[in-house]
C-alpha cells in the first residue's frame, strides 16, 4: 500500500501507474469528489493535518508521497517518523515558499532573474530601480498565475502589495523571454538521476497551455537545462520526481521555479516516453530502479480547461451555459491521446484534462495539435 497526499489529477495518474505495477494506493484528500480518491483503493476524506488520517496512513502505507507542494511540511515530518516519505519535508518546504526557493536556487549557484524580497511596503524599490517593470509574486500558495501582478513602478507595486494583503512577496524583474522550457527528472535514494527530454512551454492567462517536445531550441540549451535541473536536485538532496521551469533569455537559462512532484509539462511522458513521470514516482517510492526516460515520439501536449465548456457555440435547441466540448472532432485525429481527469464539474480556469498528439513528424504533430485545440475551442494563443 502506497500513500498519496492530494487527490487531484497528478494523484490520479499516480494511482493508475501504481495499480498497473501491482500496488494499492491510499489517497488523503478533503474533497469527496477528488479525481484520485475516486479510483484509489482507500480514500481518506480529511484535511492534510488530520491526526487520525495521518495515523491511518502511517499504519497501513509503506511509503508516502505528494502531488502538490502545499501539503503542510509538519504532516510530512510526522509521517516520516514511521514510513518512507519521498520527497522529504525539507524539500517540499523550500518549494512551497518563493523566498526560500529563490534564495536556495541563488545560493546553489544557479542563475535566476534579479529579485528582491518584500516583507513590507517599505521594501518596495522606488521608480529608479532597474527591477521595473517587474512581477510581484506572493511567497505562498501562488500557482497558475494566481498571486501575481505585473507592475511598472513603485505605485503599482504598492497597490498590488496591498491587494495581496501585505503578505511576504518576491518582486522579480520582468525579462523579455526567448521562450520557456522545463525539465522533469527522477532521482532515487542512491542518487541516480534520469531526466526526461526538455519541453518548450507556452502559457495562457498564467496557466500552461501547450508543451512541445523536444523543445524548439538549440541542443545546447536543451542539454544545459537538463544539467542545471540535475544540479539542483543534487543540491537539494532530492529523492522523488522534480519539475524545474526555466526562462530562456538571450540564449541563456534562468531558473524560474521548482515543483517537488510530477509536472503538468511532463504529461507528454504518458504517451511519448518509454517510462512516464508517474511510473518513475512509483519506482522512486518503492526503491525500484529508475525506468528508461527515452522519448519514442515527438509530442505536443495541450491543456483542456473548463473554459472549453463555456466557449463552444450553441447548436439549435441547446440551452445550457456549460456545453460538452466536441470530443469526437478531436478524437478523429488518429494520433491524439485524450486524458480527462474525472472532475465533477467544469469551471473557467480549472484543468479538466489534456490531450497529447504524438508522431515521428514534428511539424505534422504540431499542426494536428493546433487543429484539435481549435476544435475544442481552447482560448486564443
Amino acid at each position: 500500500m502506497l500513500g498519496m497526499l492530494g487527490g487531484g489529477q497528478l494523484g490520479r495518474f499516480f494511482v493508475i501507474a501504481a495499480h498497473e505495477m501491482g500496488y494499492q494506493v491510499t489517497v488523503l484528500d478533503p474533497d469527496t469528489n477528488s479525481p484520485a480518491g475516486k479510483i484509489a483503493d482507500v480514500h481518506i476524506c480529511a484535511n492534510y493535518d488530520d491526526e487520525a488520517a495521518l495515523k491511518h496512513m502511517a499504519k497501513f502505507c509503506q511509503a508516502v508521497t505528494t502531488e502538490f507542494e502545499n501539503i503542510p511540511a509538519k504532516s510530512l515530518e510526522k509521517l516520516a517518523e514511521s514510513v518512507i516519505v519521498r520527497p522529504n519535508a525539507a524539500c517540499v518546504a523550500i518549494a512551497q515558499h518563493r523566498v526560500l526557493e529563490k534564495n536556495f536556487i541563488k545560493d546553489a549557484g544557479l542563475p535566476v532573474a534579479p529579485f528582491v524580497v518584500i516583507n513590507s511596503a517599505s521594501d518596495l524599490p522606488d521608480d529608479a530601480s532597474s527591477l521595473y517593470p517587474a512581477i510581484l509574486k506572493v511567497a505562498r500558495f501562488g500557482y497558475d498565475g494566481k498571486g501575481q501582478a505585473r507592475v511598472k513602478n513603485q505605485a503599482e507595486a504598492q497597490k498590488a502589495f496591498a491587494e495581496f494583503k501585505q503578505e511576504i512577496c518576491v518582486l522579480e524583474q520582468m525579462i523579455p523571454l526567448d521562450l520557456e522550457v522545463s525539465v522533469v527528472l527522477a532521482r532515487d535514494a542512491e542518487g541516480n538521476i534520469t531526466a526526461f527530454q526538455t519541453a518548450e512551454n507556452s502559457h495562457l492567462n498564467g496557466i500552461l497551455d501547450i508543451s512541445i517536445v523536444p523543445a524548439r531550441c538549440s541542443e545546447v540549451i536543451k542539454a544545459n537545462a537538463r544539467e542545471l535541473a540535475k544540479k539542483l536536485a543534487i543540491k537539494l538532496d532530492y529523492v522523488g520526481v522534480l519539475g524545474v521551469e526555466f526562462f530562456v533569455v538571450n540564449n541563456q537559462l534562468l531558473v524560474n521555479e521548482i515543483a517537488p512532484r510530477p509536472h503538468n509539462s511532463g504529461h507528454y511522458t504518458i504517451d511519448a516516453c518509454v517510462t512516464n513521470q508517474f511510473e518513475q514516482q512509483v519506482r522512486v517510492m518503492t526503491g525500484l530502479p529508475l525506468g528508461d526516460a527515452s522519448l519514442h515520439s515527438n509530442a505536443v501536449m495541450v491543456n483542456i480547461l473548463g473554459d472549453s465548456w463555456f466557449s463552444r457555440p450553441k447548436n439549435p435547441g441547446e440551452k445550457s451555459d456549460a456545453l460538452e466540448p466536441l470530443w469526437n472532432k478531436a478524437l478523429s485525429h488518429a494520433n491524439l491521446k485524450m486524458h480527462l481527469y474525472g472532475k465533477h464539474e467544469p469551471r473557467k480556469g480549472r484543468k479538466m484534462g489534456h490531450f497529447t498528439v504524438i508522431g515521428q513528424d514534428a511539424k505534422a504533430v504540431h499542426n494536428a495539435a493546433l487543429i484539435a485545440r481549435s476544435e475544442l475551442h481552447i482560448g486564443e494563443i
